[in-house]
């Protein structure tokens, strides 16, 4: 998939530039989340980065940010680093970094916004073969192939992992915590923000249809979100009510 310009610029060296961010969360059996913040113009913004280990001791990291020395060096130990996910074209900040330090990662992207992801970082495929039954990556219907979600099940349960369809920013304050909730990031229940309505989701129907089925799930037990906290509580009603939101 790869020409010969994307593939020149991941011989471009790029800063590892660390933001902000916690320790790393194990949420689950293989399944660890590390939550940050990042500039933008409405000032620090939440965001969380995904790992899920597969089959073989193998890693696949959804949007990836780049960590401390520390940090890096645990996730690590966690696995072998072998699939990023790109989930959305907004997601690529840390993604070429990423691949200059993993050269053997491979990176993946939405089918609908390859060449944008591709205008940072070479992407690899699509639809890789995970070689991990236990996980699914699929991209979201109704917004034109424009995210990946990833559908992770353990004895415990599964999880849904999703990128800016939901949002689920609490607790914010200031000027820029007011401009997140006029947005839709946050408020006092997970939200499609308006922008991702706006933007990315042109078919509400399909997207309707998918949430309902996410939460026909009797064994979801979580959906973790790019942007906000985890829902943890009764997924399945939150997942119906932002269907119905779509209405």
């Amino acid at each position: 998939m790869q020409n010969h310009a994307q593939a020149s610029k991941a011989g471009q060296p790029v800063p590892w530039k660390v933001q902000p961010h916690g320790e790393i969360e194990q949420i689950d059996a293989g399944l660890w989340t590390i939550s940050g913040t990042i500039h933008v113009p409405i000032g620090l913004f939440p965001r969380r980065m995904t790992a899920v280990r597969l089959e073989g001791h193998r890693l696949l990291i959804y949007s990836a940010i780049a960590l401390d020395d520390a940090t890096l060096e645990t996730l690590e130990h966690l696995g072998t680093p072998a699939f990023l996910v790109v989930p959305n074209d907004h997601h690529r900040e840390d993604a070429l970094a990423w691949k200059q330090r993993f050269p053997a990662i491979q990176v993946v992207a939405p089918g609908g916004c390859v060449e944008k992801v591709s205008s940072k970082v070479p992407v690899d495929s699509t639809a890789p073969a995970l070689g991990d039954p236990a996980v699914q990556l699929l991209p979201v219907p109704g917004t034109r192939e424009h995210e990946l979600a990833l559908l992770v099940h353990r004895a415990t349960g599964s999880t849904l992992i999703v990128n800016d369809i939901i949002a689920n920013i609490r607790g914010t304050r200031g000027f820029g915590g007011w401009m997140q909730k006029v947005m839709g990031f946050a408020g006092d229940s997970p939200q499609v923000p308006g922008p991702v309505k706006a933007v990315m989701i042109k078919e509400k129907g399909a997207l309707r249809k998918q949430l309902l089925e996410w939460a026909s799930l009797s064994n979801l037990r979580r959906v973790i979100v790019s942007h906000g906290e985890i829902i943890e509580q009764d997924p399945q009603g939150v997942l119906r009510a932002l269907a119905d939101s779509l209405e």
